[in-house]
């Protein structure tokens, strides 16, 4: 059976248009972007009717760290297809409990309880949940700019663009600047159930916290038994050099929010991992107090487990920290030759952005990226800021060639500047 092709790319983008969505497909047709996304295997992604090939360094938010169709993990949810369904989320199981060991042996501190989701928002209103049933109180400070997803609790934490349209949310959220622990102090009372950061914001433009900020926070989660979540979507997985990008800065959350890489792209699965005194909420009434019908589903939890073992690997790691050097040096090299429109590079790992001197320089970089080969997207919340998200199973030859490509883009922006 064939899934690629079998209608037009004109067909496409009009039934796209009629039925999934209007807003989408007439930004990305105004903007020059039309791309119907057909074959895909390692860093590429092609065009359905093959005119256009693309390195991909958006990775849909680190959804494809390890490539479009790794072939481990290809092949660990085939064998699983042969033995394993969604599974029932009621019962024990054992794909479950082993994927939760091998994730409290890798997660900083002592997070030995796992929680299953599907999506990103849906574990981080796991763990806000958790926060205010554990310790009484109702407030959720959150960082401006940040993003934990669109569903109730997530969304609430987010910039009031994200939620204005939708009416009053959930009350209890507040909103501080990142890496200002002066204004998290300013912020503090008495009802404060959590803080819930991103380890590094991508959103608001891949921002880098400063060494202490982030131990600051935790101490003063301590100083008033508040509990600090971790949010680790963008960031986990090897995405830093490290397993979890929390790792850098010696923090241990009270709950890691880990999504997007888990599925290895290829199976939807989240997880909220918890400290043990934090799942003790759910033990007066463990099948009331949450439910994921597909959370933690057994074919997931067989792609996550492989991902894991993968992005965990000592070597695998020393490759992510031997490609971000190169990455430093090529992206440096680019500011130097283009200082005009490059004002900073940030970085963590493979986890970059290149700051540029105007915000209204985001899209028309990235259109001149996808001129150029390079899928890359612009920070919704830090438009100045150019996402660079490569899969971490880039070679350097590959880097090589993605250099060559920000050279013809933003030497295409130059010209468009003049």
């Amino acid at each position: 059976m064939t899934f690629i092709g079998t209608i037009a790319k004109s067909e496409v983008v009009d039934l796209y248009r009629q039925h999934v969505s209007f807003g989408q497909t007439e930004t990305f047709t105004a903007a020059g972007i039309v791309f119907v996304k057909g074959r895909r295997e390692g860093i590429r992604v092609w065009d359905v009717d093959g005119h256009k090939e693309l390195i991909d360094l958006h990775c849909c938010g680190g959804v494809y760290n390890l490539g479009h169709r790794n072939p481990a993990i290809l092949a660990t949810l085939r064998s699983a297809l042969d033995e394993l369904d969604i599974g029932n989320h009621h019962f024990i199981s054992e794909q479950r409990a082993l994927l939760a060991k091998k994730l409290s042996e890798t997660t900083p501190g002592n997070l030995s309880y796992t929680i299953y989701s599907v999506g990103g928002g849906e574990a981080c209103d796991l763990a806000i949940r958790v926060a205010r049933a554990y310790t009484g109180r109702h407030r959720i400070i959150s960082a401006q700019g940040g993003y934990h997803g669109h569903t109730g609790l997530a969304i609430a934490t987010a910039d009031e663009r994200y939620r204005k349209p939708f009416g009053p949310l959930a009350p209890g959220f507040e909103q501080v600047p990142f890496n200002d622990p002066a204004a998290l102090q300013a912020a503090w009372d008495h009802d404060v159930a959590a803080v819930i950061l991103e380890t590094a914001p991508a959103t608001l433009g891949m921002v880098i916290p400063e060494t202490d900020y982030l131990p600051q926070v935790r101490k003063l989660c301590d100083d008033h038994d508040a509990l600090l979540l971790v949010d680790e979507t963008q960031t986990g997985l090897g995405r830093t050099g490290k397993v979890w990008g929390i790792e850098h800065f010696g923090v241990e959350p009270d709950a890691l929010i880990t999504a997007k890489g888990p599925s290895g792209g290829l199976y939807p699965i989240t997880a909220t991992c918890l400290r043990p005194e934090l799942e003790q909420i759910f033990h007066a009434d463990p099948f009331v107090l949450h439910g994921s019908t597909y959370g933690g589903s057994e074919l997931g939890c067989a792609v996550f487990l492989k991902v894991l073992e993968i992005s965990s690997d000592p070597e695998f790691l020393l490759h992510v920290g031997r490609m971000a050097a190169l990455f430093r040096k090529g992206l440096d090299n680019l500011q130097d030759r283009f200082a005009d429109i490059i004002v900073a590079i940030h970085q963590l790992g493979l986890f970059m952005g290149i700051e540029m001197k105007d915000e209204a320089l985001g899209l028309l970089t990235m259109k001149a990226c996808y001129d150029n080969g390079l899928l890359c997207f612009f920070a919704n919340n830090g438009p100045a800021v150019l996402q660079v998200l490569p899969p971490l199973v880039i070679q350097a030859e590959e880097i090589a060639e993605v250099m060559e490509r920000f050279e013809g883009a933003y030497r295409q922006v130059q010209n468009y500047l003049k």
